[in-house]
């Protein structure tokens, strides 16, 4: 019992899941030791003690990280998460994974996330404010446009980003809007950011179906998670005919095979904050939303929900990965014995990260683009990148996740050996 609760450990652990990938795609490209030792840790491991006065009066102190796992593009590039299970395990999985996204879908950035182990649904919004503002006092030295740009991510949004904006700009004595993004439009945020991530993950969606000769019509999606990025996917998917026959939120989920009236639905879940009771459904759990019969899944909660437990339940053909990390390695091996088709994280749901971009130019530039230019150049990134990440699958005989890997290490291995190391 002690051995298999340790082996279910190791496959759910976020670094261990991301290194089995890397160390696969490591090899079929050949890479060379020195450069895989490279590669592997890494930059920067920061971890801060964060003192903060709650409203009470007493003094609590918080944990926090910061990992920059690579630079050789571009500044590091990662989201900011407050929750009270975070690691540093996780915040280094979720760095390197970052590395890789970016390098997947070309843009300038290396690796970064960050993270508070703390629990917002029990903090003051001042509570929440004094804690960001010492976080980001803590690392004001490794932060900056040209060096790490930090996002939202798990529990932190644009009102975060404007405190984290504020507080860099208050020690830089001078505006900085680029040391963010995900900001407030009114901040310099970027027209589209919201929405990016599911709208990214719903073009990769069309262009798998494309490749199987799926008409939107004719495909039924389930989709796990009913946050941002689930409930922007679910209105695009449904506006281009796409029947969505399930969605689900922490406490479960509803379905009905017929399709879900999807505008009905996000505005029922708006009032009253959960799903329950949406009328002519049923009630179904999270876990059996991933085991249903459909065409497309869509994994948009948390990490390791699809595991060697379950995957042979798996009935998609298709699973578009809107989470970071939904689906552990030896899940992988499962799933691609079943010959279904996944469109894996660091490509799927690159859509922020990309949009992210776009509003770090802009920020640059001081000149913004309407919305319909980032969407326009969101969907030329998306589609190339997976046009790109199905040529390397086809021409190395690989699935789709190894070949993203594939794709992205050799570029970050490209750009290191042209710099050179310095020692």
């Amino acid at each position: 019992m002690a051995l298999l609760m340790a082996e279910q450990d190791s496959e759910v652990n976020p670094f261990e899941a991301m290194m089995s990938r890397f160390d696969v795609a490591a090899q079929k490209l050949n890479l060379d030791d020195g450069l895989y030792q490279f590669l592997r840790y890494p930059r920067r491991e920061v971890t801060i003690y964060i003192p903060v006065f709650m409203d009470t009066g007493r003094l609590q102190v918080f944990t926090g990280y910061r990992v920059q796992h690579n630079i050789s593009r571009g500044p590091s590039k990662g989201g900011i998460r407050f929750a009270p299970d975070v690691t540093l395990d996780e915040v280094k999985a979720l760095a390197a994974w970052m590395t890789w996204k970016c390098a997947v879908v070309n843009i300038p950035f290396g690796g970064a996330k960050g993270g508070v182990i703390c629990d917002p649904s029990r903090m003051s919004t001042g509570e929440l404010e004094r804690l960001t503002r010492r976080y980001t006092a803590e690392l004001y030295e490794f932060l900056g446009p040209e060096k790490d740009v930090p996002a939202p991510d798990v529990n932190t949004n644009e009102q975060i980003m404007a405190w984290v904006m504020d507080t860099y700009s208050m020690h830089a004595h001078q505006t900085v809007t680029g040391v963010i993004t995900g900001k407030p439009v009114e901040l310099g945020g970027s027209a589209g950011r919201r929405e990016a991530t599911g709208r990214g993950l719903a073009i990769a969606i069309k262009e798998a179906c494309a490749k199987f000769s799926l008409a939107p019509s004719d495909s039924m999606v389930a989709i796990q998670g009913f946050g941002n990025v689930g409930s922007v996917t679910a209105q695009l998917l449904h506006n281009e005919g796409f029947k969505v026959v399930a969605v689900s939120d922490i406490r479960g989920g509803i379905y009905n095979p017929d399709g879900l009236d999807i505008p009905r639905v996000v505005e029922y879940h708006r009032r009253n904050r959960t799903l329950d009771g949406f009328p002519d459904t049923d009630r179904i759990t999270n876990r059996e939303l991933l085991e249903l019969p459909c065409h497309i899944l869509v994994p948009a909660a948390v990490e390791n929900q699809i595991t060697s437990l379950n995957a042979s339940l798996i009935k998609a053909r298709i699973i578009a990965e809107g989470a970071n990390g939904p689906t552990t390695a030896k899940a992988d091996l499962i799933l691609e014995d079943k010959r279904i088709f996944v469109i894996p994280d660091i490509l799927a749901n690159a859509g922020g990260v990309t949009v992210s971009y776009f509003e770090w130019v802009q920020d640059r530039q001081g000149y913004f683009w309407k919305e319909s230019k980032v969407n326009e150049r969101l969907a030329d990134y998306m589609t190339d990148s997976f046009a790109q990440v199905v040529r390397y699958s086809e021409t190395h005989n690989v699935n789709m996740r190894i070949a993203a890997y594939m794709l992205a290490i050799d570029r970050v291995a490209r750009g290191t050996r042209i710099r050179g190391i310095y020692a």
